[in-house]
C-alpha cells in the first residue's frame, strides 16, 4: 500500500538516510529538464506521465532499482508522482511513498536553528539569534531576540536627534506586547509563520521586521508578516532610491534599534544592491544578507539588469557595484572584531541539490576573522577583486526581474500558485569564488 508524507516528514527522512538510519532511493518523475535544473540531492531521474504505459522492466533497466528497494516518489505537484506510486505498487513494490505537494512542497520546507554566539558577560542582557533556514532555496532569515523592553517603539539617526532625555541614542523597536521578550524578525520569507514559531518558543513577541536589501531570488514575506503583527517594517534608507512603492520605515547608515537591550546597528554595505545593509548585533554577530557569505560575497549585476537595459550597461552598473561591494567588505564588515560571528543570508545550494559542506539543519556561520583567513577573493586587491566579480556573469535567478518587482511592490503575484511558481528553484546569490566564473543570486 502506498503511503503519503508531507514535505517536513521527507526532510526528516532525508536527515535519517544521511545519519545511516534509513534506506531508500528517491525518484524524480518530473521532465528530464526540470531534474536537471532543480532536484532533491541524489535523486534518480525517471520521466512518468499519468495515465500511459507503465515498463516496470524499462523502469529497473533504467534506475537499477528492483522490488527489495524502498522507494519515494517524487514530482511537481504531487500527481505524477502519487499515480507512479501506484504503479510501483501494482508491481510488486512493498515500500513506496510519495512526498505530497511534491518539489512545490519541498521548497517551503525550514529547518530552525541556534548560533552559536561568544560568551557575554554575566551583566550582559539575554540574547538569541536563531537561524531560519529555507532547505531547497538556501535562503536564510533570522530572529534576534533579546530581553524586555526599556521603551518607546521608535529608532533615532545615529546622530542622536531623537535620543532618549539622557542623550541616548538606543530606543526599544516595540513593548514586548506581554512577552517575557522583545525580537525582530530579519529577512523573512513568504512563510512568516516558522519567525512566528521561532519566537514564540522564546517566549518572545516580535516588535519589528527588517530586511537587509530588495531581495531578487525570493519572496519577501517581510511586509506581510508585519502587517499581520502591526509592527513596523524597516527596510535601508537607500531602498527609497529604489522605488520601493510601499511603506517602510528607514534604517539609516549607523542607526541603532534597542531589542530588549540589545543594539541591533545598521551597517551601510552597499554592492550586491545600491540598498544593502548588514545588521551588527551587539559586539557578537552581523547579519550580511548577500554582501558576505560563508565562502563567498554576493554578486553584483542583479540590480542593473533588471531595468531592461543592455549588456554593456549591466556590465558597468556591475563593475561600479563591485567597487562598493570592496568597500563594503573592507571598510566595513571586515573591520569588526574577529571573533564577531558571520550570519549570511544564504548557503549555496546546486541544481543538484547538493549543499557542499553545508549540513542542512545545522548552523550556517563563520566569524569575520576566519572569512578574512579563508574566502580567497578578499585576500584580492581592489582591482583584481572587480575582475574577478565581473569577468563572468552566471546564471541569473529564475524570474528575477518579477522577484525584484514584487519586492519592490510594483508588482504582485496573482495568487498562492503564481507566488509558488516564482521563486521555485536554488538562490543564486553569490558570486563564483573560483576564477573563471563569479555570481550566483540574492
Amino acid at each position: 500500500m502506498v503511503e503519503t508524507i508531507s514535505a517536513d516528514e521527507f526532510r526528516d527522512r532525508l536527515d535519517e538516510r544521511r545519519r545511516g538510519e534509513r534506506s531508500f532511493a528517491v525518484v524524480d518523475t518530473r521532465p528530464e529538464e526540470s531534474f536537471e535544473g532543480w532536484r532533491v540531492a541524489d535523486a534518480v531521474h525517471y520521466f512518468y506521465k499519468p495515465f500511459h504505459e507503465f515498463d516496470v522492466d524499462d523502469f529497473e533497466r533504467e534506475t537499477g532499482l528492483s522490488a527489495d528497494d524502498s522507494v519515494i516518489t517524487l514530482c511537481a505537484k504531487g500527481k505524477a508522482s502519487d499515480a507512479f506510486a501506484v504503479e510501483l505498487d501494482a508491481a510488486g513494490y512493498e515500500d513506496v511513498v510519495v512526498v505530497a505537494d511534491g518539489m512545490r512542497g519541498w521548497s517551503a520546507v525550514y529547518d530552525r536553528t541556534p548560533v552559536p554566539l561568544p560568551d557575554a558577560p554575566d551583566d550582559a542582557p539575554p540574547l538569541d539569534v536563531v537561524q531560519i533556514q529555507r532547505r531547497a532555496k538556501g535562503c536564510l532569515g533570522y530572529l534576534v531576540v533579546g530581553g524586555r523592553e526599556s521603551g518607546e517603539a521608535d529608532h533615532v539617526p545615529a546622530d542622536g536627534s531623537a535620543g532618549d532625555s539622557d542623550g541616548s541614542d538606543r530606543v526599544a523597536v516595540a513593548d514586548s506586547g506581554g512577552s517575557p521578550r522583545i525580537a525582530v524578525a530579519v529577512d523573512v520569507s513568504r512563510h512568516g509563520e516558522e519567525w512566528v514559531e521561532a519566537a514564540a518558543e522564546l517566549d518572545a513577541s516580535i516588535a519589528a521586521v527588517l530586511d537587509t536589501h530588495v531581495h531578487a531570488d525570493h519572496l519577501s514575506g517581510g511586509r506581510a508578516l508585519a502587517d499581520e503583527l502591526g509592527v513596523p517594517y524597516v527596510l535601508p534608507a537607500a531602498a527609497a532610491e529604489r522605488d520601493v512603492a510601499y511603506d517602510f520605515e528607514p534604517i539609516g547608515r549607523n542607526e541603532t534599534l534597542d531589542v530588549g537591550g540589545v543594539d541591533l546597528k545598521a551597517l551601510a554595505t552597499p554592492g550586491h544592491t545600491d540598498d544593502g545593509a548588514s545588521y551588527l548585533v551587539g559586539d557578537a554577530a552581523v547579519l550580511t544578507g548577500d554582501t558576505l557569505f560563508t565562502e563567498g560575497v554576493g554578486r553584483t549585476e542583479l540590480q542593473f539588469s533588471a531595468g531592461g537595459g543592455d549588456e554593456a550597461g549591466s556590465q558597468t552598473g556591475a563593475a561600479d557595484a563591485a567597487r562598493r561591494l570592496y568597500d563594503s567588505l573592507h571598510g566595513t564588515l571586515l573591520a569588526e572584531p574577529d571573533g564577531v560571528v558571520v550570519c549570511p543570508g544564504h548557503f549555496a545550494v546546486a541544481n543538484d541539490g547538493t549543499t557542499g559542506d553545508v549540513e542542512p539543519g545545522a548552523p550556517v556561520s563563520t566569524t569575520v576573522g576566519d572569512a578574512r583567513r579563508e574566502i580567497e577573493i578578499l585576500g584580492l586587491d581592489a582591482s583584481d577583486f572587480v575582475d574577478r566579480i565581473t569577468r563572468t556573469l552566471p546564471e541569473k535567478p529564475p524570474n528575477y526581474e518579477s522577484v525584484i518587482a514584487a519586492n519592490r511592490g510594483v508588482e504582485s503575484p496573482a495568487d498562492e500558485t503564481a507566488a509558488i511558481e516564482l521563486e521555485l528553484g536554488p538562490n543564486r546569490c553569490a558570486a563564483e569564488p573560483g576564477a573563471d566564473s563569479v555570481a550566483d543570486d540574492d
